[in-house]
């Protein structure tokens, strides 16, 4: 394999806070080299110290960062729901049954415009940063489109997650679907068709959605099959989905906006990250959730952009950071952990979040001369250039 120097690093986060030279969370290293392995990180350091390599990148001061880890999104979408956004802005209350909109519009789309809007909503992500991404389903609701839609993001990412329990679909009639019938068709026959395309299960364990009791049967189901499990929770209200995500051993509970005491005790004694989705709160103008209060507590929080065409429709990262810094109590370096190695934890990945020997070589490289000017200028288009696998996109 060839090796590339990248050299001229003003900043470098590792996030090894053993390679820190003034202690901290993100193992800052200033004049920074990194050498490149095909696509493996090789060797990290001062570039005073860097070895030889066959090919050599000058970043020109710029500040690196490891490839932002997006782990929640809904890519797999058909429509435009900007009508119900400004109605949001104009006072009414955010509610799920918007999903229904987006379901009947993906059902109709064809194969290649799923396709071609997913590739469009990556390349977003890849041009901000974003260098791995969890996609889900939930937008067909039926057998055969939960499949489909799920096989096409599995061109894109092995981060997909099967969300037939996204919402109760209507029955043909346009009256309220049998929900004890649709769990069936869940854990039976969709179930069996979505399995081969998908790594995670994920419930939308929420009032208006399905119960804990609906959320378990689901879980275990895909338990049963080798899918590993995740949950939407507590984000329109209290609930009992955290505690639940937190009994079972789930590796990621999203959104987690309203919490109690006994959720924040269950998330700290336990391994599941809480994954907040500050662009949820921006969209929806819901209360945004407490992450000073998490990380207090000892919680392991990551973020993410939720994309999404109702109540999240950001492909941006950073702005999700920037957000979390200035309304969620999180400082510029937590934000940045938590968008990067805490993103890596909720998907139970080791080989990316970070920029050490061993991890994949995906990396970022900022027209600023340190990590918080993420959160610092918020909205400007900073990354220079995305690496994925050793390699820089164009």
């Amino acid at each position: 394999m060839t090796t590339t120097l990248l050299t001229g690093i003003g900043e470098l986060v590792t996030n090894d806070p053993e390679r820190a030279e003034e202690g901290g969370l993100l193992g800052l290293v200033r004049d920074a080299a990194v050498v490149l392995d095909g696509d493996r990180v090789a060797w990290v350091g001062r570039a005073a110290d860097a070895p030889a390599a066959d090919l050599a990148h000058d970043c020109g001061g710029r500040a690196v960062v490891p490839g932002f880890v997006d782990s929640h999104s809904h890519l797999v979408f058909a429509g435009d729901r900007s009508e119900e956004f400004a109605a949001r802005m104009t006072g009414q209350p955010y509610a799920a049954g918007g999903i229904r909109t987006t379901v009947a519009a993906t059902r109709a789309a064809t194969d290649e415009q799923l396709a071609a809007n997913l590739a469009r909503l990556v390349g977003e992500m890849r041009r901000q940063g974003t260098t791995t991404v969890e996609v889900k389903s939930g937008y067909g609701l039926t057998v055969a489109d939960e499949a489909r839609s799920l096989a096409i993001a599995q061109q894109v990412t092995s981060e997909t997650t099967f969300l037939g329990a996204h919402v109760v679909p209507a029955a043909p009639d346009g009256s309220p679907g049998d929900a004890g019938r649709y769990v069936d068709m869940v854990t039976g026959p969709m179930l069996a068709a979505c399995a081969p395309y998908a790594r995670w299960i994920d419930v939308f364990c929420e009032s208006g959605a399905f119960d804990d009791d609906q959320a378990r049967t689901i879980l275990a189901a895909g338990a049963a099959v080798g899918l590993r499990g995740r949950l939407h929770a507590n984000q329109l209200g209290p609930g009992p989905g955290v505690r639940l995500a937190c009994e079972l051993g789930l590796a990621a509970v999203d959104h987690c906006t309203y919490l109690d005491d006994a959720d924040v005790d269950a998330l700290a004694a336990s391994g599941t990250v809480a994954t907040l989705l500050p662009g949820v709160e921006f969209s929806t103008r819901q209360p945004w959730p407490d992450a000073r209060r998490l990380l207090d507590a000892g919680v392991r929080v990551a973020l993410a952009s939720d994309c999404n065409p109702g109540s999240s429709y950001t492909s941006s990262v950073p702005f999700c950071l920037a957000m979390a810094v200035r309304d969620m109590g999180m400082s510029p370096a937590e934000a940045l952990h938590a968008a990067t190695r805490r993103g890596a934890e909720a998907l139970r990945r080791d080989d990316v979040g970070a920029l050490v020997p061993g991890m994949r070589a995906d990396l970022v490289l900022l027209d600023a001369p340190s990590y918080l000017h993420l959160a610092y200028r918020p909205g400007v288009p900073l990354v220079a250039a995305t690496w994925l696998g050793g390699r820089p996109l164009t």
